[in-house]
């Protein structure tokens, strides 16, 4: 299996771990990710607020050169999955844009491109019943909470992505592994996005609410698949300890780092060490399948 693959502005610094997972894990499961040359940002989720046109050619310039490829788009980051699928619908269903697009971009694009999260290629390319057959190691009935903050799911219309209000994705693929996905209220809760460096009053308190409630369902780490999650979950308890005196100490993982120590991926090549609450307990908690 064969796609292109966008790794967003992001992949190299604060989502590196996100990205050598997801590599990771593609390469071990046999699925081929090849970068398209010259791709660009997708104008992440505050360029839509400064100039809707520029927000959406500035991943219609990539989605243009993955046409000519003639592959399926596989984003793993939520934000750029999300933009990328807007840029999809704004030019197929808004010709005045298409055509401002189009002057912008120096080609036309028609939004035909198909833009598939990686959380979809596992589930409906790879399949579940192979992922099980080729793990070396489970969860053994670890209790995980699947985030999926809002971008993947929202707007529906647009990402087509699971259910919107319940979605299941990522605790498939939990379960898979041998552990317990919980059922808990907040799993499409916002955890406050690009709002961290200029209202990190706010990100604080979503933080404290979000990982809280999973800490109070019984959760031993959440599983998320979006950069902003992550990091907001994760760096923002050391400020929830701080300023609430609530130390919630629940390791936030991308879902691939989790299926890579399934896979028997070292936990060097996953990028865990760059997590700010330590995953040393559910790297040691994995066992031998």
């Amino acid at each position: 299996m064969k796609y292109a693959y966008f790794p967003g502005c992001s992949a190299e610094s604060t989502a590196r771990d996100m990205h050598q997972s997801t590599l990771a894990v593609a390469q071990s499961l046999g699925t081929q990710l090849v970068e398209p040359k010259g791709w660009t940002c997708c104008g992440a989720t505050a360029g839509h607020q400064t100039d809707r046109v520029l927000a959406v050619a500035l991943s219609a310039a990539t989605l243009a050169k993955v046409k000519d490829l003639g592959l399926d788009l596989v984003v793993n980051c939520a934000a750029c999955y999300n933009r990328m699928k807007v840029a999809n619908h704004e030019v197929a269903t808004n010709p005045q844009v298409r055509a401002k697009v189009a002057q912008a971009i120096g080609r036309d694009y028609d939004g035909s491109v198909k833009i598939r999260h990686f959380l979809e290629v596992l589930l409906e390319d790879v399949g579940i019943e192979k992922i099980a057959g080729a793990l070396r190691g489970s969860l053994a009935g670890m209790k995980v909470a699947s985030y999926y903050g809002c971008l993947l799911v929202r707007p529906h219309d647009v990402t087509g992505f699971d259910d919107p209000e319940n979605p299941t994705s990522l605790d498939q693929l939990v379960t898979a592994m041998g552990g317990t996905a919980l059922e808990w209220p907040h799993k499409t809760e916002c955890c406050g996005g690009g709002l961290s460096m200029s209202r990190t009053d706010v990100v604080v308190t979503l933080t404290d609410n979000i990982v809280g409630m999973a800490k109070a369902a019984g959760a031993e780490c959440i599983a998320v698949s979006c950069p902003m999650c992550q990091i907001n979950l994760d760096m923002r308890q050391l400020d929830v300890a701080k300023i609430k005196g609530r130390n919630h100490d629940v390791p936030v993982l991308y879902i691939t780092q989790l299926l890579g120590l399934c896979l028997g991926i070292p936990a060097g090549q996953l990028g865990l060490n760059k997590l700010m609450i330590s995953p040393e307990r559910i790297v040691k908690a994995v066992v031998a399948a």
